[in-house]
C-alpha cells in the first residue's frame, strides 16, 4: 500500500539524483568561493535533510500501520456490563426494550380509556370436612345447635377475579387508580346456584399526603383480617371476633410524617351499615325496618418502620350509626384497636379488638338488638382475635388465629347467641411462586344462652392458583 509520504519521497528521489549527477563535477573543478554554487550546495544539503525527515516519517507510519494490522487480528477483552462501550451499551438496551414489547403485546389488556388494566385474583379449590351441617359453606361460621352428621365439601366458588387499574394524573398532582374483586359466592351454595358476587372494589385518588376513596371494602375501623384460603367467602372469623362487612363508603385520609420512618394516619369515611344482618324476630318480621344507615367512622394509626422490612403498625377507631326499626332509634357504637408487629424477620403478629353495641351492622355476630314488650334493646359486645404467623422459609409459612364475640348476657333472650369462639391453624406451602397448597384444621364453639356449647371441628384442604 502506496502512503502520501511514499509517494512524496519517490517524486522528489530522482530529479534529486540527477541534480547532483549535473553538478558534482563542476562543483569538484569550481572555486570555493563561488556565491551561485554556494547556494546551491545549501539548497542540497535542505534538500536531503528533508528527504531524511520524509524517511523517518514513512518508517513511522510504517509501524503505525502494522500494529493497527494486529490489533484487527487478536480478539478484544471482554468488557463488563459496567465498562461496555456506548454502542454495545445501545445494542443491549435496544434487544430488552424490543422484549418487552414483545411481553406486552402478549400479556396487555386493552381498555377504552387507553389506560393500563391488570387482571389478578385466583382460582380456589376447597375440600372440606365438618363434624356438623356447615350450610353450604366451606368453614363453618357458628356450631348449629343440632346435627351430628359427617359432612363435606368441595367447591370452587371461593375463587376470585380482580381488576387493577391506573388512571390519569389529575389535579394538584394527584394519582388515580383502582380495584375491582368479584367471586362466585353468591346464590344458595349449591353448584347450579353459585352467582357472581361483588366482593370488594374501589377508585382513589393519592396526593403527596392526602387519598379519598370511593368503593366498597371492609369497615375503615377493622381494616385487618388473618390469613386463610379456607375462609374466602366470608372474611376469616367472621362471627367470632372480626367485623368485616365489605358495604359502600367514602373516606378521606391524611398522612404526617415524623420522621423517615414514622408516620401517622388521620382517617374518617362515611360507611353504609348493613342492617339486615340482625336477627329480628318472627313477630316483628313486618315491622317497619331500614337496611342501609350511614355511619361514621374514624381512624388514627401509627407506624414505625425499624427497616425496609419490620414494622410496628397500631391503630384506633370509632364509628357511630343508628338503626331504624319498628319507630324506634337504636344507636351502635364501636371502639376499635388494632395492630400488626414484625420485630423479627420470620415472626409477625396482628389482630383487633372491639367493644360497643349494636354491631351486626358491621358483620359482627348476628344479633344487634333484641324487642322487648317495652322498647328496642341494642346487644352490647366485646371482641377481637389475634394471629401469630412464622415464616419458616421462603416457601413454607405457618399461621395460628383465633377469635371470639361475646354478646353481654342481661341483653339477650334464652337460645340467643351468647358467645362464639373460632380457633384454627393452617399451613401454606407454594408449590410454585403463584401456586399454594394449604391445610387447615379449627374448631368453631358457639355457646347458646341458657342450651350451652356446641362444636364444630373442621378440616379444609385448599389449592391456589393466583394470576
Amino acid at each position: 500500500m502506496q502512503t502520501p509520504h511514499r509517494n512524496l519521497l519517490n517524486g522528489l528521489r530522482t530529479p534529486v539524483l540527477v541534480f547532483i549527477a549535473c553538478v558534482s563535477p563542476a562543483s569538484a573543478q569550481a572555486p570555493p568561493d563561488n556565491p551561485a554554487l554556494e547556494q546551491i550546495l545549501n539548497r542540497l544539503d535542505r534538500l536531503e535533510q528533508q528527504n531524511r525527515e520524509l524517511v523517518q516519517e514513512v518508517r513511522a507510519l510504517r509501524n503505525e500501520l502494522a500494529r493497527a494490522r494486529t490489533d484487527q487480528v487478536q480478539p478484544q477483552p471482554e468488557t463488563s456490563p459496567t465498562e461496555s462501550t456506548p454502542a454495545g451499551d445501545l445494542a443491549e438496551r435496544v434487544a430488552v426494550q424490543g422484549q418487552r414489547i414483545e411481553d406486552q403485546a402478549q400479556t396487555k389488556v386493552e381498555a377504552s380509556q387507553r389506560f393500563p388494566i391488570r387482571i389478578t385474583g385466583m382460582a380456589l379449590f376447597n375440600a372440606s370436612l365438618s363434624s356438623k351441617p356447615s350450610f353450604g359453606w366451606a368453614v363453618p361460621i357458628v356450631a348449629p345447635l343440632s346435627g351430628t352428621a359427617l359432612t363435606g365439601t368441595a367447591t370452587l366458588r371461593q375463587s376470585i377475579i380482580g381488576l387493577d387499574f391506573n388512571g390519569p394524573d389529575t389535579f394538584g398532582g394527584g394519582k388515580v387508580r383502582g380495584f375491582l374483586n368479584l367471586d362466585f359466592f353468591g346464590g344458595s351454595g349449591e353448584s347450579y346456584d353459585s352467582l357472581i358476587r361483588l366482593r370488594t372494589a374501589g377508585v382513589q385518588v393519592d396526593w403527596a399526603t392526602t387519598s379519598i376513596m370511593f368503593g366498597q371494602d371492609k369497615p375503615l375501623i377493622a381494616p385487618r383480617e388473618p390469613n386463610s384460603l379456607a375462609q374466602v367467602g366470608f372474611s376469616p372469623l367472621t362471627g367470632a371476633g372480626n367485623l368485616w362487612a365489605w358495604q359502600p363508603q367514602a373516606r378521606v385520609e391524611q398522612r404526617f410524617s415524623i420522621d423517615e420512618r414514622t408516620t401517622i394516619r388521620a382517617q374518617a369515611g362515611v360507611f353504609a351499615t348493613r342492617e339486615d344482618n340482625a336477627y329480628v324476630p318472627p313477630a316483628y318480621a313486618s315491622a317497619e325496618f331500614q337496611n342501609v344507615r350511614p355511619a361514621l367512622q374514624t381512624r388514627l394509626s401509627f407506624t414505625h418502620a425499624l427497616d425496609d422490612n419490620r414494622r410496628l403498625e397500631i391503630g384506633s377507631g370509632f364509628g357511630a350509626s343508628t338503626t331504624h326499626f319498628a319507630g324506634a332509634s337504636v344507636p351502635s357504637r364501636v371502639f376499635t384497636l388494632d395492630w400488626f408487629a414484625n420485630p423479627w424477620r420470620k415472626l409477625e403478629f396482628s389482630g383487633a379488638f372491639f367493644h360497643g353495641q349494636n354491631l351486626a351492622n358491621l358483620g359482627g355476630l348476628g344479633q344487634g338488638f333484641i324487642v322487648t314488650e317495652y322498647a328496642v334493646i341494642p346487644v352490647h359486645a366485646n371482641g377481637g382475635w389475634a394471629q401469630a404467623s412464622f415464616i419458616a422459609t421462603r416457601r413454607l409459612t405457618f399461621n395460628l388465629f383465633g377469635g371470639e364475640q361475646a354478646n353481654r348476657n342481661q341483653d339477650i333472650q334464652y337460645h340467643s347467641l351468647a358467645a362464639n369462639q373460632a380457633y384454627a391453624a393452617n399451613l401454606m406451602y407454594r408449590l410454585a411462586p403463584n401456586v399454594i397448597l394449604s391445610f387447615e384444621a379449627g374448631q368453631v364453639r358457639t355457646n347458646y344462652f341458657g342450651v350451652g356449647n356446641r362444636l364444630n371441628n373442621y378440616h379444609d384442604l385448599g389449592f391456589a392458583y393466583l394470576f
